[in-house]
């Protein structure tokens, strides 16, 4: 049964969910072996899965996308959140919900490769579960994070994403939230907002802009070709999006996720749904995005120690370089 514990120091919640290490990692076999990996998630192995939670169907009747329960959760629905306290240490049970969304049948179609209107029923997908899942009370904040490649962190490579439904807000998205509402109360204005209005403005950081979306190299990037997706008007639920801005979205995110694969080497990247928490009202601060971090280089000591991040690729190196399309040499 997963556990959730309290940093006594930092305030900071911990998963500890031991099961997850008995997940399978195709990435951690050699070459030779890997290619002999059964694949859960392709078709006609339904039965190697949780049962389908939802699914989308294609006209052929046969499943386009599916949602499942993961079977290795870092957090479950069952238990009540008992929590403990004993001395300085404060712990609860792992209650959450944690599921797989398996893009596609195709099992190496990755999204920069989709047509844009499958794409965009993965979209759909994600805005779906999270209103789903926003109708348990018990549930504080939904993250949607997909790992892309074997130095993101993925442990099967066809194409698919996570969803988490939390007790608590994570630190750091709460530390985003009172940083947005400082700088409102200081300037008066969306941070988010005024990020999107300076790029458009001649920018050199603006990778592109598709309808109502832009994409951007933040100025403080922490990896070096970090891209940011948002909506160039203030929204601050994701799971609020518009249906008929899904197609935008989807279009923006293929093309970005095309131009980094030509211009990164080996791409393995994070990507993570940033949104206000489901429970709560309509944030004049805080701006829904979607943070996309490449893996080119690995966190050590120095990040660890300090918490600062070395780049070694400038934002606005990174912008103009996915602007061209040209090829990064690193």
């Amino acid at each position: 049964m997963p556990e959730i514990r309290k940093d006594p120091v930092f305030g900071q919640w911990v998963i500890i969910a031991s099961e997850r290490g008995r997940r399978p990692n195709e990435f951690a076999l050699p070459p030779e072996a890997a290619s002999t990996v059964v694949c859960p998630f392709c078709p006609g192995r339904e039965d190697q899965t949780p049962p389908t939670v939802c699914q989308c169907s294609g006209s052929d009747g046969k499943w386009k996308i599916r949602v499942v329960s993961n079977k290795f959760p870092a957090l479950t629905p069952e238990p009540p959140p008992r929590c403990s306290e004993t001395g300085p240490y404060q712990s609860e049970e792992g209650l959450g919900i944690h599921e797989v969304i398996i893009e596609t049948p195709v099992h190496d179609l990755h999204m920069d490769r989709m047509d844009e209107a499958d794409l965009a029923a993965v979209l759909s997908t994600y805005v779906e579960r999270i209103r789903e899942l926003k109708k348990d009370p018990r549930i504080k904040y939904v993250m949607i994070f997909k790992n892309h490649g074997r130095n993101a962190g993925a442990s099967l490579s066809h194409p698919h994403s996570q969803l988490v439904g939390m007790p608590m807000v994570p630190t750091r998205l709460s530390q985003e939230i009172e940083g947005a509402a400082k700088y409102m109360s200081e300037k008066g204005s969306c941070v988010y907002c005024d990020m999107a209005a300076a790029e458009l403005e001649g920018g050199r950081r603006l990778i592109l802009r598709e309808g109502p979306f832009v994409a951007i190299a933040p100025y403080a990037s922490r990896f070096s070709f970090e891209t940011w997706i948002m909506p160039v008007a203030h929204a601050s639920h994701f799971e609020d999006i518009p249906p008929a801005d899904i197609p935008a979205l989807a279009a923006t995110l293929k093309e970005v996720l095309s131009r980094l694969n030509s211009s990164v080497e080996g791409l393995a990247y994070n990507l993570i749904i940033h949104t206000t928490p489901v429970h709560a009202p309509q944030a004049g601060h805080y701006h829904w995005h979607i943070e996309i971090m490449p893996k080119l280089a690995h966190v050590a000591g120095f990040e660890w120690g300090t918490g600062f991040y070395i780049n070694t690729v400038s934002p606005e190196e990174a912008a103009e370089t996915l602007r061209s399309g040209k090829k990064h040499k690193g």
